[in-house]
């Protein structure tokens, strides 16, 4: 059996970016926790920073340079995604978004996605349960129970950061770890059978095309 593939997706602004730091964590985290559990991966990241030209393009011209399609195609052919995104208004950012919106609506269907947030204090990190997870619910992603937050007093740092917080940060992103390697160890190479379309599923569309017979 091949390598695991993870695929991290960053949208932070900055350089150096929290986002990036986070989702760099969940990554080693759950490599180190797949291996000690037999499982071989093997991860690619991109920063949605660098690719926000060519999805803002790709929107009006419909048409993706081939560093946007790498990244599309990384995602919805990956065995597991870790996405991360800063807040921005109450929820994760624009370009976050846009990029999603770029995948299959079907592509995402059980696969295995550990979810990260950062932001400037502890109240944004409703927005892991009140727009992450709704976003890829709707997706039908496997969101992995533990997702994790990071504001900035959880980054320790020598002897001014608080030991404590930045245990609580480390011990959440081992946890999310956990819980993602063990889907990875437990999904094999072979993913669950799609369930049959429901016709309150289907587009409207999809309900013409049944009633009249055309493709």
């Amino acid at each position: 059996m091949g390598a695991k593939k993870i695929v991290v997706v960053s949208a932070g602004l900055g350089t150096p970016s929290s986002s990036r730091l986070l989702a760099d964590q969940l990554a080693d985290a759950t490599v180190r926790q797949a291996a000690e559990l037999g499982t071989e991966t093997r991860v690619a990241v991109y920063e949605l920073r660098d690719l926000a030209v060519d999805i803002a393009n790709n929107f009006v011209t419909g048409y993706a340079t081939p560093r946007l399609a790498e990244a599309i195609d990384a995602v919805e052919t990956a065995d597991a995604l870790i996405a991360v995104s800063p807040v921005f208004s109450a929820s994760y950012s624009g370009l976050f978004k846009s990029f999603i919106d770029l995948l299959d609506n079907k592509s995402l269907e059980g696969k295995p996605v550990l979810l990260g947030v950062t932001g400037g204090s502890e109240r944004h990190s409703m927005v892991l349960d009140f727009a992450m997870r709704p976003l890829f619910s709707y997706l039908r992603a496997k969101t992995i129970p533990t997702a994790v937050f990071a504001a900035p007093m959880d980054w320790g740092s020598g002897s001014e950061g608080d030991p404590t917080l930045a245990g609580s940060l480390s011990s959440r992103v081992e946890r999310a770890a956990s819980e993602l390697a063990s889907e990875l160890v437990e999904d094999g190479s072979v993913r669950a059978p799609k369930v049959a379309t429901r016709p309150e599923d289907k587009s409207f569309e999809e309900l013409l095309s049944d009633l009249t017979g055309r493709n």
